[in-house]
């Protein structure tokens, strides 16, 4: 049983230590920079304006033509 004790608690204290990792990584001012482009990178795409109707797509708030 004392083996399983020290191997769940090893397991345990790993996993923290590569939590706290994760976060102080996360958080560092080095990524800042990094973190905020990838944050803004959905803004720096065209718009798409999707009717539904019919399928049509347009870009830039444009409305597609309708074929009949």
């Amino acid at each position: 049983m004392g083996l399983f004790t020290f191997l769940g608690s090893a397991t345990t204290v790993l996993a923290f230590v590569a939590f706290i990792g994760i976060v102080l990584w996360a958080y560092s001012s080095r990524r800042k920079q990094a973190f905020e482009e990838a944050a803004n990178a959905p803004f720096a795409l065209p718009d798409d304006v999707y009717d539904g109707k019919d399928g049509s797509q347009t870009s830039n708030g444009n409305r597609a033509e309708r074929r009949s």
